[in-house]
């Protein structure tokens, strides 16, 4: 690479040759010698100039030193002695100047390094044409007028190596990105502009090969050419080109490697965009006219001053005249090394060399410096190996040598190999005081320091890492090996069929499953693991085994037991209570039991749910709950076949595994919701394992065998039973559960739901107290529902406001926050602090934020206490919900109160009947119902208007109400539908009160089917309608005769203060109703607005119509 270049004095010899006659007629007779110092790219440091010869006297040569301009002195005398020499000699010297250029060029391409002769006093040959003393050129000429050409002498005509110019003062400037160029140091760059790329070309050809390289200001900027010197520092590098190649690519580039000489700076800038008759500046040098020439040293000068000379890369053209030259040598003399790029769109820039400025190698700042910087070099060699190397080519550099010589050199190498900041770099190298430059440098380099320790570290955590998991996985191999070497495991399949015959031998299994599980096995014994039927058998396996098989739970057939917990649990439910003592009586004397299928239907809230874990842990059996409602699959229940992927077994199946045993307590809850899809009825599917007649070989899909669960004690719940298909309501044992009364609200409230909502709400220890007045207002008032769910949360809501009470009393100061914060809840508290990240968002540092018990409990002082009674009881719920206790303190004629059952209860059920118009003669009869009412209930409307009107002509034959009255029936609450039967002899009632004209008792209240010969039938939900008659205020409660045996069951506590009127037909209803009736007042009532009018009275009317 270091002669592989277009060298400029074989340019020169080449231009010689082709336009010689010229030069020979212009600058023959200055036959003095002539100097061409040749550029040459340097590896990493500045080499000894050598001499090339030459024997040409019209070559062009470059300005010298102070040295130098002594011979060349000399040189004029000599060559002013050659002005009469013959033009034959002037050929002769021609031709000696080709056969060099041949010469010169064949040794230029050898890649060996040409080393300088010296002459024989150890000095080197002056790069201005040779010594004066050994100046021979006269006696090699020519002599006399033969034709023959004798050589010259070549002692002293040596080849000189090539050097870098020591004054360039107009360059040709790159921008460079990211870091700037220190000297010493190679750098490639790639180029895109192609103005550029081709001026690079023209200068490598030249054998100009130099630039100057600035870095930009812009990190991110990417540009090839400078159009202000704002763009760039001012302070660069003096780079030579050493090679460049183009890359094809889609966009062509070229990459050129440089290598940066010395620092510089930008005095002045042509940008890219000048004119284009605008010149390139130029560098002027003046001559030094009035020094005294001095005789030349007999010691060679040194190389330091030599550098310190004006040594410029400039061609300037000797004057053949000397009488030209004298003139001249007064005038400035000017030189353009960089005219052949003015064609180019490029940035050119005047710059001056910057110098270092002088130190004291001594000084014990520097030398502690050097030291600290070789020190940190020595640790980062340790931890990187790319820098080991790096330093290693370093110390190896001839120009190294001792660091401490060359502190400069050292600051620069620092810098270099450091990744620090660009402008950290670019400050390290503008430092013109070696100190400074040795204080950036080592700062950069304490900055690599840390961030190799950074990824060294790193490194270690990932390697100790995977090291542990190497060893570890190495270690469980090897006792894996070791193990199964002794016989003491096998291998995972063969171990995975020894766990599952472990587990089939703990269990009883049928004989038909015994033999399946074989079967299994022995297809799992000759299944490859990696075959995907393996994972299919495996599991199926893993399930078989997991059925307790066998398994059974010892009952507790304690009924002294059974009655404790069922009353701890629950008040009331007397029917479940005594159907679970019941079944507990038979099992102690049977031993054992069957599985039962309990059927609670009720209005929510009423317990339903919570009575079967009351029942499980009465009975000791292990509970499992789950929901059907809005199941519309039937896989749910029956599982899925085996080929499906991700299959599983029903419910039932994983109710068995995770209770393990064969008779727990499953409760089934929302039987009556549920759905239909195009997976099949789970309703149907409920119907196998529900019959106490079949689910003794339940066949689940998945399982395939046979599962016993008559074992198993089912209780399903349901709010009505109207939705539930009647052959599964067929298979269950019903127990209606109706509503509470308030007594039995009161009672609840007291013992399981006051003192739950105190603790619930951190009022435990606290002296609250919600007076019992204050309750029986909650379920008058806000509660009248048929269960105690409303109530729950209105007490709740109690407790809750009344805790908010206490610490808006007591303020903030009496339970301060810090106090309820444990040591790891401050800790978690003082990190989420710091974040600031949104809330929906989750914190990266959230394990540190949360702790597992963050805070405790504050204890409000003794002295506090709160009574909730009737009179501030709005103050924490709000005023009352309901105002009266029934809808007409006094019922008009034509209004009766009859009963009504909801899935939450009971109701009142108010029906009104109303005159359209006024009565007379003339007018038409019509019937007309309003109120919501659906099919059944409108039916019931017909058939009680059609017997009240047959009722009153039978008994009050000369009341002709219903002959000639219009009436309105309506139901009130008319957003909610109504339907069933049981409303008959209230509607008749309510007709034959607006008929007679007489208003009802407000306390009687009625419920019962009404046929159209007057027969009162059996109706449903007479508890529910009991306790709604009891909340509405009333006294009496008309029923059929057929449900006397379900009033006779009711508890004491509901029929306290009511009375049962059981009637058969509606001649005893109306008997009650209207006790002491007047005939001949009824018979009479409408008489006189129905009489007949007088004639005249008739015409006039008719003429009016």
């Amino acid at each position: 690479m270091l002669y592989s270049q277009n060298l400029p004095w074989r340019h020169t010899l080449r231009h010689i040759h082709t336009s010689s006659s010229r030069v020979l007629r212009s600058s023959f007779h200055n036959s003095a010698r002539s100097a061409l110092r040749i550029p040459q790219p340097q590896a990493h440091h500045y080499v000894k100039s050598q001499t090339i010869s030459s024997v040409s006297p019209i070559l062009r040569t470059f300005a010298t030193s102070v040295p130098r301009r002594r011979e060349d002195t000399d040189k004029k005398a000599s060559e002013e002695a050659e002005d009469g020499k013959s033009v034959e000699s002037k050929k002769e010297v021609e031709e000696e100047v080709l056969d060099k250029a041949e010469s010169v060029d064949a040794k230029s391409k050898s890649p060996d390094t040409i080393h300088s002769e010296k002459s024989s006093d150890g000095r080197g040959s002056s790069a201005g044409g040779g010594d004066s003393g050994n100046n021979d050129s006269s006696g090699n000429s020519s002599g006399g007028g033969g034709g023959g050409r004798k050589k010259k002498t070549t002692t002293n005509q040596a080849l000189q190596k090539p050097t870098v110019p020591d004054v360039y003062p107009q360059v040709m400037a790159i921008p460079i990105a990211k870091r700037p160029l220190f000297p010493g140091f190679y750098k490639a760059i790639t180029i895109r502009n192609p103005e550029v790329m081709a001026a690079i070309d023209a200068a490598m050809k030249m054998g100009q090969p130099y630039i100057g390289a600035f870095l930009l200001r812009d990190e991110n900027a990417d540009i090839d050419v400078i159009e202000k010197m704002s763009d760039v520092h001012e302070v660069g590098t003096f780079c030579q080109i050493t090679s460049a190649f183009t890359v094809q690519g889609d966009e062509p580039s070229m990459t050129a490697v440089l290598y940066p000489h010395r620092r510089i700076k930008m005095s002045s800038l042509l940008a890219p965009n000048r004119d284009e008759g605008k010149e390139v500046a130029t560098a002027e040098v003046a001559p030094e006219e009035n020094k005294p020439v001095a005789a030349e040293p007999t010691e060679p000068a040194p190389e330091q001053d030599e550098k310190k000379g004006d040594v410029v890369a400039s061609f300037e053209e000797n004057s053949a005249d000397a009488k030209a030259q004298s003139k001249d040598s007064k005038q400035v003399q000017q030189y353009e090394p960089a005219s052949f790029l003015k064609n180019f769109k490029v940035s050119l820039v005047n710059v001056d060399n910057l110098l270092e400025e002088s130190y004291d190698k001594k000084n014990p700042t520097i030398r502690a410096l050097i030291s600290e910087i070789v020190n940190v070099f020595k640790e980062i060699a340790n931890m990187n190996h790319i820098f080991r190397d790096q330093i290693s080519a370093f110390s190896m550099s001839a120009n190294a040598g001792n660091v401490g010589e060359n502190p400069a050199k050292l600051a620069d190498f620092a810098a270099a190999v450091s990744s620090g900041e660009p402008n950290e770099l670019q400050e390290a190298l503008e430092s013109l005081n070696m100190e400074d430059r040795l204080h950036k440098a080592l700062l950069v380099l304490k900055k690599e320091h840390m961030n190799s320790q950074l990824q060294t570290k790193i490194s270690k955590d990932v390697e100790s890492k995977i090291q542990k998991r190497q060893r570890e996985y190495f270690l469980m191999e090897q006792m894996r090996g070791i193990r199964r070497e002794l016989g003491l495991e096998s291998d995972g399949k063969d171990k995975l069929i020894e766990n599952f015959k472990t587990k089939a031998s703990k269990l009883t299994m049928p004989d038909a499953v015994r033999k399946v599980f074989d079967e299994e096995i022995n297809k799992l014994a000759h299944i490859e693991p990696a075959a995907s039927e393996f994972n299919v058998t495996r599991n199926y396996l893993d399930w078989l085994t997991q059925i307790p098989w066998g398994q059974r739970s010892v009952e507790n057939f304690d009924i002294k037991h059974a009655v404790k917990v069922l009353d701890e649990d629950h008040h009331g439910l007397q029917d479940v209570k005594d159907r679970i003592l019941e079944f507990i009586a038979v099992g102690k004397l049977r031993g054992t039991v069957e599985g039962k299928i309990l059927f609670m239907v009720g209005p929510p809230g009423v317990g339903k749910t919570s009575i079967g874990k009351s029942i499980a842990k009465a009975l000791n059996r292990q509970y499992y709950r789950f929901s059907v409602g809005g199941m519309s699959d039937v896989a749910e229940i029956k599982g899925h076949r085996r080929t499906y992927v991700g299959a599983l077994p029903g419910r039932m199946i994983q109710a068995l595994k995770k209770s393990q045993t064969e008779n727990p307590l499953i409760l089934i809850d929302e039987v009556d919701k549920l759905s239909r899809g195009y997976q099949g009825d789970p309703a149907a599917a409920l119907l196998e394992m529900l019959d106490p007649e079949q689910n003794n070989s339940f066949l689940d899909h998945y399982l395939d065998v046979p599962v016993d669960l008559s074992k198993v004690l089912f209780v399903c719940t349901a709010n009505m039973t109207d939705t539930v298909p009647r052959p599964l309501l067929d298979r269950m044992e019903t127990i209606e559960l109706s509503g509470y009364v308030a007594d039995e609200k009161m009672a609840i409230a007291e013992k399981y739901l006051a003192p739950a909502a105190k603790e619930l709400s951190g009022l435990k220890d606290v002296d609250v107290i919600l007076e019992k007045d204050a309750i029986q207002e909650l379920i008058n008032k806000y509660c009248r529902e048929s269960g105690v769910r409303n109530l729950k949360k209105q007490i709740e809501k109690v407790y809750r406001k009344a805790a908010l009470k206490i610490i808006r009393d007591l303020g903030e100061e009496a339970l301060p926050e810090e106090e309820a914060l444990t040591t790891e809840g401050k800790a978690a508290k003082k990190e989420s602090d710091k974040d600031d990240s949104d809330a929906t968002a989750t914190s990266d540092n959230i394990e540190n934020e949360t702790t597992e018990k963050p805070r405790v409990a504050l204890k409000v002082p003794d002295h506090v206490k709160l009574r909730i009674t009737k009179e501030n009881l709005k103050d924490y719920v709000g005023p009352p919900v309901f105002t009266t206790d029934r809808l007409y303190e006094t019922t008009p004629p034509g209004v009766a109160l009859g009963l009504a059952w909801t899935n939450m209860g009971g109701a009142a059920l108010y029906v009104e009947s109303i005159l359209e118009n006024a009565l007379s003669y003339s007018s038409k009869p019509g019937f007309e119902r309003t109120g919501n009412l659906k099919q059944v209930m409108k039916e019931s409307t017909q058939i009680a208007y059609s017997f009240s009107k047959g009722h009153l002509a039978r008994e009050f034959p000369e009341n002709r109400f219903f002959e000639h009255a219009r009436i309105h029936l309506h139901c009130p609450e008319g957003a909610v539908q109504k339907d069933g039967p049981s409303a008959g002899i209230t509607m008749a009632t309510s007709l034959l009160s607006l008929a007679l004209d007489q208003p009802l008792n407000p306390t009687i209240s009625m419920t019962g089917e009404l046929t159209v010969t007057g027969k009162v039938l059996r109706i449903g939900g007479l508890r529910e309608k009991t306790v709604a008659a009891r909340r509405a205020g009333a006294k009496t409660i008309i029923f059929p005769k057929d449900n006397l045996s379900d009033w006779l069951e009711l508890p004491e506590n509901i029929k306290e203060g009511m009375e049962g009127k059981p009637v058969e037909w509606y001649s005893d209803v109306f008997e009650t109703v209207f006790p002491n009736i007047d005939h001949d007042a009824a018979n009479s009532v409408w008489k006189k607005k129905l009489s007949k009018p007088p004639k005249s009275e008739r015409d006039d009317n008719d003429d009016k119509d």
